[in-house]
């Protein structure tokens, strides 16, 4: 079989040959060190640029002295740390505004400068951005649109050498990563069926979230660890 694009998603658990240095070796077809060594090679030259190569590095040892003993929150602050960053930025969904006030003191309690923008800064209805009374959340009301846009311009013009993003909504959250010119990390991902927990639909596939599946559905299950593995992530 030819295969023109990667599917790491595919791998079987029993394989994974990168994690042991074997992807060249005994990779599947559609691994990407079989399917395409250029960009492989493209990627790792990155690396010699001197803040790639150290944000890298950082989170390395981040992830190692914390693992599974730090909370995202605390990885949140060591990596800041040893970044050598001064001033902090939070982009939070305004429902969130609370989470958003106990991460603020937080941070501030660890020494930095923290600036935040929720996402109805600027209050614009979103009947401005061509949206119809009917296509609004409440209609008949006065509906601000989320600004992710301005969010990310109003860190970036006041400094914030590091974004975290709290539960902004699916969409807007790309728009504020295209925007932002600083380095960007996801603290809370919008879910509000789940409790901000999207990882459950995948988890319950098969059972409470079945829905999800499409109409071009697999007959066969999606494929699950063995319950008592536990890989590194």
């Amino acid at each position: 079989m030819t295969y023109k694009d990667p599917t790491c998603a595919l791998c079987p658990s029993t394989v994974q040959a990168c994690k042991h240095g074997e992807a060249e070796a005994r990779g599947p077809g559609f691994c990407p060190s079989k399917v395409d060594p250029a960009t492989i090679a493209d990627g790792w030259s990155f690396y010699d640029d001197a803040e790639t190569l150290k944000i890298a590095q950082v989170s390395a040892r981040v992830e190692a002295e914390g693992y599974c003993k730090w909370t995202r929150v605390e990885e949140i602050v060591e990596f800041s740390k040893r970044m050598g960053f001064k001033k902090l930025g939070i982009a939070n969904c305004i429902g969130l505004i609370e989470q958003a006030n106990v991460l603020s003191r937080i941070l501030e309690s660890h020494g930095f400068e923290v600036v935040s923008v929720s996402c109805k800064a600027g209050n614009i209805p979103k009947e401005d951005i061509g949206l119809k009374d009917g296509e609004k959340i409440k209609p008949g009301a006065f509906e601000p649109m989320c600004n992710p846009v301005t969010q990310a311009e109003m860190l970036n013009r006041h400094g914030s050498e590091f974004n975290i993003v709290l539960g902004l909504c699916l969409g807007h959250d790309s728009l504020f990563f295209k925007y932002a010119n600083g380095l960007s990390t996801v603290l809370v991902a919008k879910d509000r069926v789940l409790g901000h927990n999207p990882i459950a639909a995948l988890q319950l596939v098969d059972t409470y979230y079945s829905r999800v599946w499409g109409p071009l559905k697999p007959e066969t299950k999606a494929k699950k660890k063995p319950a008592k593995t536990r890989e590194r992530a």
